[in-house]
């Protein structure tokens, strides 16, 4: 048997580390937003049976004024082009020079988006993220109610959240980095994409929780908590990496071969996924042990 718990000192640095990263990331470079959050133009265009060329694409827009844009082509040979501009008379002059270089194309969708809609979006995806972790506490705190000793239940549900925020930060904090050198954007899917790791590695955290709740109904007082989370996280290490990897896999083929616009909700969950495997197995039990060896010192 592994012993995992006493190694936690060093998953204490390496997650400590890039949390600081994380939050130096955030404060210098912020996040790169997308056209959902900042306003401006979406505009999808079309022509039978010819392929983009996107750089072509983009050195025609700069002819128009625009230096900004995001081109992206879907799976039925069109584009999806996004500015932040939703001046009329810059989408028409785009238009103009855009048929000028490809004369058969067809304007198919033009969306607006104005600031006070990013504006509420922006809230609205904070507020998302705050009631879905308040709500995983409350229902972790209430389904380890029968185990009260030795450590509280409601523990438990503070130990999930750590994890979570240390899973959701460290996401961020890449698609910081990433937004800064790599120029990749944030939008809505991005946050349906953090909603979704906070939904997995809550998952791989109740599953590492409820062996040591059944170890501690079992008999878990014949040997000192520590010993018992270490057990139960030997027990149930293998099953929580397999499933993750095989989720991963998933994933890697769809970030390779799927299409340009899944491309960034995909590797979102990439990292957040692989960091809510980590932090489930290495972090929150770890957590719980040092809560409740402080506690006995009082």
């Amino acid at each position: 048997m592994y012993n995992i718990l006493g190694q936690r000192k060093y998953f204490y640095i390496f997650s400590g580390t890039l949390i600081i990263l994380s939050i130096v990331a955030l404060s210098v470079w912020g996040l790169k937003y997308g056209l959902d959050f900042t306003g401006g133009t979406l505009m999808e265009f079309q022509i039978s049976n010819f392929k983009f060329q996107i750089d072509e694409v983009k050195s025609v827009l700069k002819e128009a004024g625009i230096e900004d844009a995001v081109v992206t082509p879907t799976q039925s040979n069109s584009i999806l082009i996004r500015y932040g501009n939703s001046d009329d008379e810059k989408n028409k002059a785009v238009l103009a020079k855009l048929r000028e270089k490809y004369p058969e194309i067809q304007n198919t969708r033009l969306d607006y988006i104005g600031p006070s809609i990013s504006s509420e979006l922006k809230s609205k995806a904070v507020w998302a993220l705050l009631i879905a972790v308040v709500g995983i506490a409350l229902y972790i705190t209430y389904a380890f109610r029968q185990v009260s000793r030795p450590v509280e239940s409601w523990k438990y549900g503070i130990g999930a959240v750590v994890a979570l925020v240390h899973d959701v930060l460290i996401t961020v904090g890449i698609f910081s980095v990433l937004g800064h050198y790599g120029k990749i954007e944030v939008d809505t899917p991005f946050i349906a994409a953090l909603l979704t790791i906070l939904g997995f590695s809550v998952h791989d955290t109740i599953v590492v929780y409820d062996r040591t709740r059944e170890n501690l109904m079992r008999g878990g007082s014949k040997e000192e908590f520590d010993e018992t989370v270490n057990r139960s996280l030997n027990e149930t290490m293998a099953r929580s990496i397999n499933t993750s990897l095989t989720v991963i896999i998933t994933l890697l083929a769809i970030f390779i071969f799927g299409g340009e616009t899944i491309k960034n909700f995909t590797l979102a969950l990439l990292i957040g996924i692989t960091f809510g495997t980590y932090s489930s197995i290495f972090i929150a039990s770890a957590l719980m042990v040092d809560w409740w060896k402080y506690s006995r010192k009082f």
